[in-house]
C-alpha cells in the first residue's frame, strides 16, 4: 500500500516515547484539524489498516515494530469561556498538559495546579485519569469530546460517562480502541481552593498561595524527586499504588507500623508502591539496561540499549520482590501497546 499524503512510512517512534524504547511504525500521522483527523481515520478503515493512538508518549510501552498507522492527534488550540461565576477551558488533545496547567495558573484559575509537570498531551490525560498531590483530573474535568474510529462522528461524554477511577477510565476498558479523544472541557474557578494536604506542600507554599505559586512549587518538588525524561528516559510512575483490603492492611501494619496507607471510599486501603519497592532495597538497583531510579523507587529508568523485553524483565524483578516480601501485587501503570 502506498501511504497517503498525510501519512509517513516507516516512522521511527524511538523519540516519540519518553522511555526511548526502540520502535518503528508502518505509518505515522499527526493530523492538526478535526477534518484531517477524520479523513485519516476513515482512510485507515477503508484500507483495513489498524490504528494505534499515541499522545506525548509518556505513558506507553511500545513494541519494536508497530503495524498499521500510529496517529497522534495534534489539535493544539485551547480557549476559555466564562458564564457568570463559571469558567470553562476547552482544550485540544494535542496541547501540552504542563503548558496548559502553567497558563491557567498564571491567569489565576484554580483546579489543576497540583497536576503541574505531568508529562504528555492533554488527550492522554483522561485515559489514566492523571493525578498527583491529592488531585485527580476527574476533579475538574466536566466532559470529554471523542471521535469514533468507526464512522468519524464526534460526541461529548460527561464526566460520569467517563467512569473515572484510580488511574482508570472507560477509555481503558469499554471504549479502548474505538474512540480518539479530541477535546477536554475543564471546570475552573477564580476563587482560591488550594489542596495542600500532600507531603510538605503546605509548608513550602506558605500562607494563602496563588494558583501559580502552587503549580511552581509542585513543579519544583517533582524536579527534585523525578528524573527528567529528556536526560534519563522514563515513563514517570511505572507502578500503580496498590489497593488492598482492610484485613491485609492490618496485617502489614502490624509488621510495618510506619507504612504509608490511605483509606479508600471503596473500603480498601491504598499503599505506596514506591515505599514498598524502597523497603525491598531496590532503589538504585540496575537490571541490565533498566533500573530503579536512585531517588524515586516508583520510577524505572532506561540507561540505553534496552528494549521492551528487557524492561518487562526489570519490572518483573521489582514486582516479584514486593510480592515475596509483602504479599502485594504491583500493576504496571503505562499502557502496553500490541505490535
Amino acid at each position: 500500500m502506498q501511504p497517503p499524503a498525510p501519512w509517513h512510512r516507516e516512522c521511527d517512534l524511538t523519540h516519540r516515547n519518553t522511555l526511548r524504547l526502540p520502535s518503528r511504525a508502518q505509518f505515522f500521522a499527526a493530523p492538526t484539524t478535526l477534518s484531517t483527523l477524520r479523513d485519516c481515520l476513515m482512510l485507515a478503515r477503508r484500507e483495513g489498516v489498524p490504528v494505534t493512538l499515541l499522545g506525548g508518549g509518556s505513558n506507553v510501552l511500545l513494541p519494536p515494530a508497530l503495524g498499521g498507522v500510529a496517529v497522534r492527534p495534534a489539535l493544539g488550540q485551547w480557549w476559555l469561556e466564562r458564564n457568570g461565576k463559571r469558567t470553562r477551558a476547552y482544550v485540544g488533545a494535542g496541547v501540552s498538559w504542563h503548558a496548559l496547567v502553567m497558563a491557567l495558573s498564571a491567569r489565576g484559575l484554580w483546579g489543576v495546579e497540583n497536576l503541574a509537570l505531568i508529562p504528555g498531551d492533554c488527550g492522554a490525560a483522561p485515559v489514566q485519569n492523571i493525578g498527583a498531590y491529592g488531585v485527580e483530573l476527574a476533579d475538574t474535568l466536566s466532559a470529554v469530546q471523542v471521535m469514533s474510529l468507526a464512522d468519524g462522528k464526534a460526541r461529548w461524554l460527561s464526566r460520569r460517562a467517563c467512569r473515572f477511577g484510580y488511574r482508570d477510565s472507560v477509555f481503558k476498558r469499554e471504549l479502548a480502541g474505538s474512540v480518539v479523544i479530541i477535546r477536554l472541557a475543564l471546570e475552573l474557578s477564580f476563587a482560591p481552593q488550594p489542596v495542600l494536604g500532600y507531603g510538605d506542600l503546605a509548608a513550602r507554599v506558605g500562607h494563602a498561595p496563588t494558583a501559580l505559586e502552587v503549580a511552581q512549587t509542585v513543579s519544583a518538588i517533582r524536579r527534585e524527586k523525578l528524573p527528567d525524561p529528556q536526560r534519563l528516559p522514563n515513563a514517570g510512575s511505572f507502578f500503580k499504588n496498590p489497593v488492598v483490603d482492610e484485613a491485609a492492611a492490618r496485617r502489614l501494619l502490624q509488621r510495618y507500623p510506619e507504612m504509608p496507607h490511605f483509606a479508600q471510599a471503596s473500603g480498601g486501603v491504598k499503599l505506596a508502591a514506591g515505599w514498598l519497592i524502597d523497603r525491598c532495597g531496590l532503589k538504585g538497583q540496575r537490571f541490565g539496561a533498566f533500573g530503579v531510579h536512585q531517588r524515586q523507587a516508583l520510577v524505572l529508568v532506561h540507561f540505553g540499549g534496552g528494549d521492551r523485553t528487557g524492561l518487562k524483565h526489570a519490572a518483573g524483578q521489582v514486582a516479584g520482590a514486593v510480592r515475596e516480601r509483602f504479599g502485594v501485587a504491583l500493576e504496571v501503570e503505562p499502557r502496553t501497546i500490541s505490535a
